[in-house]
């Protein structure tokens, strides 16, 4: 459960506390997450069965090597509605789970989901540059596309060490490379330009979204601007956790034929009406991606420099003797 002083969700922000928000990336990241939490898990086909636990433990894996044991406490931090943890506990690699996030919305369904899993979960609002456990708690700190988010990178990876204990992993996966995300970006906004005008014909009116639903989602698409703070070269990435006093550190890339068709996929997706989604067509979606990700893995990773894939994974270690962090 929740501490009885986290603050409640806040799904439905007014124009005011948009415009705000713009000069506040906290206040945006809470506003705009708040607002996605019910629907945060559709919108990206987030899912807690074998698609999903297979996923989540082989890019961990990928990052932090094939171990054996299962970790018997972990954090993820900036959960959302517990992706990453939530799998990766389905998956045998961890036994108890707490997750964090700075939107009230999203620990509240991370929380509901790890119930209906029948997990050992708890969780708390918490500020990942603060966060609200003492030092030396967990034996693993984990997330997904949180990094960006986060203003003081270098601040979160030494909270990060000071929450685990000495000899402690952390692995982070999912964030933006600075090349990625400048394709992606621009994919995405061709897609979404596209599908939005076309849709606009007669003959295609049933594939567009209603205009209210296209207007909010224009509202969260300008708050998305000022809560992806961050894009990252996996050099300077690995230099901020050694900087903060990680050990053992490593990031490793994937996904460039995989982002090349995942990015307008899922723009596409979320600019028509969801039932015009069928079963096929998420099936269809789902095994390009696969495909693309086994050509990104098998050959284009072998000779592609890896500043050139979207996504940057990192994962070190806190020294085995306490340094004071």
């Amino acid at each position: 459960m929740t501490e009885v002083n986290d603050p409640a969700p806040h799904p439905h922000a007014t124009e005011e506390e948009v415009k705000a928000a713009f000069g506040d990336p906290k206040l945006a990241n809470v506003l705009y997450h708040d607002w996605e939490a019910g629907t945060y898990d559709e919108k990206w086909s987030i899912s807690y069965d074998e698609r999903c636990i297979s996923y989540a433990t082989d890019v961990f894996r990928a990052v932090a090597g094939e171990e054996d044991t299962p970790y018997p406490t972990a954090m993820e931090l900036g959960s959302g509605t517990g992706f990453f943890l939530l799998n990766l506990m389905q998956g045998g690699v961890i036994k108890k789970g707490s997750v964090t996030d700075l939107s009230p919305g999203m620990v509240q369904v991370a929380l509901r989901n790890a119930e209906n899993l029948g997990l050992d979960v708890d969780g708390r609002v918490a500020d990942a540059e603060r966060i609200p456990y003492p030092d030396n708690t967990f034996d693993l700190v984990v997330g997904h596309a949180v990094l960006h988010h986060i203003p003081d990178v270098p601040a979160a990876f030494r909270e990060v060490l000071r929450v685990l204990k000495p000899g402690g992993r952390f692995v982070f996966a999912g964030e933006p490379t600075k090349i990625g995300n400048f394709y992606a970006r621009r994919l995405g906004q061709l897609t979404w330009w596209l599908t939005t005008n076309v849709t606009k014909l007669p003959a295609l009116s049933a594939w567009r979204r209603p205009q209210e639903e296209l207007d909010e989602s224009s509202r969260a698409a300008a708050l998305e601007a000022v809560v992806d703070l961050h894009t990252f070269d996996p050099s300077e990435l690995e230099g901020m956790a050694l900087g903060a006093g990680a050990v053992d550190v490593r990031a490793v890339t994937e996904e460039f034929a995989a982002a090349l068709a995942g990015w307008p996929i899922r723009t596409f997706e979320a600019a028509v009406p969801q039932e015009k989604l069928t079963v096929r067509w998420r099936l269809f979606a789902y095994h390009l991606w696969l495909r693309l990700s086994a050509l990104d893995k098998k050959l284009l990773a072998k000779v592609l420099p890896r500043e050139l894939f979207y996504n940057v994974m990192i994962t070190g270690t806190k020294p085995p003797a306490a340094t004071g962090l």
